[in-house]
């Protein structure tokens, strides 16, 4: 007899807030023999919207046990159930090697668990930079290239690589509708300020011309809405009078890569919940 394969799982749940609903998903996962490894939730009582992130392991019929949820939720209910298993990046990149850099050191020593697919850069200055850790690197240059041409010229590059997600690391390109529609919920950004302030082009410049004393960095899923999609994860350092605008890049630049790797763990984790334009992080 051929012995059950044991896995671990991640069942999401968004839902209508009611009584009794975690002893209801609960007592589902404990008539299917499923041990829960850790459970948090999270109510949201101005939308009246109950979240649930539980970590399952155990045999899955993942059909049965959904059919079972079901009956214990209220309709129109939200539910991913998830195998715990190592994620698939591809990440873009144009001139600026910190935050790939960070993702690649972190990635080598086993700090992030995830799989780097391949980075794929519009110019090849981060293309040493990559080889050096056995990631195969694509130069898709937009010279000569309508918007268009150069997203559909990357995409011919990142669907070879059927990647769960995609990571913007200060890749300097607005991407169209049609792009970011093939991938909702799935491309993460690092944006260098701390959203929604100074939103668009040379943010250090305009938090210095207005005289702030944080300067920060925000990772977001990106949507058609330049800059304002569902906000993963945040930070700042303090700065003061005496930084110049070029002053305050250099010192953000810690900041953003520490944001972008915190983000992706979040996001590879399935510990974040995307509601509207906003996020559950578990």
């Amino acid at each position: 007899m051929v012995k059950a394969l044991t896995e671990r799982k991640v069942l999401l749940t968004d839902c209508a807030d009611a009584q009794g609903l975690i002893a209801g998903i609960t007592g589902v996962c404990f008539k299917h023999k499923l041990n829960i490894i850790k459970n948090s939730e999270f109510v949201d009582n101005f939308q009246g919207r109950f979240f649930m992130r539980t970590e399952l392991e155990g045999v899955f019929n993942d059909d049965i046990l959904m059919e079972d949820l079901q009956q214990v939720l209220p309709a129109n209910n939200h539910m991913s159930l998830i195998s715990a298993r190592r994620k698939r990046i591809v990440i873009l990149v144009t001139k600026e090697a910190h935050c790939l850099g960070d993702l690649l050191m972190k990635n080598f020593y086993g700090a992030l668990n995830v799989d780097i697919a391949a980075v794929v850069g519009n110019y090849d200055n981060l293309q040493e930079l990559t080889e050096k850790f056995d990631i195969p690197f694509h130069h898709v240059s937009h010279e000569g290239l309508d918007r268009h041409q150069h997203e559909q010229a990357l995409l011919e590059v990142i669907d070879s690589y059927q990647a769960d997600y995609l990571v913007l690391a200060k890749f300097m390109r607005i991407l169209t509708p049609e792009f970011v529609e093939r991938y909702p919920n799935r491309i993460i950004n690092i944006h260098h300020s701390f959203l929604p302030a100074f939103i668009g082009a040379n943010p250090y410049r305009q938090a210095w011309e207005r005289g702030v004393k944080i300067i920060g960095a925000t990772a977001h899923f990106v949507n058609n809405c330049l800059d304002e999609g569902p906000i993963i994860k945040q930070d700042v350092i303090h700065v003061d009078h005496s930084y110049s605008a070029l002053e305050m890049a250099k010192a953000g630049r810690d900041v953003e890569k520490s944001v972008l790797s915190r983000a992706l763990a979040l996001v590879i984790n399935d510990q974040v919940v995307v509601h509207g334009n906003k996020t559950i992080v578990f």
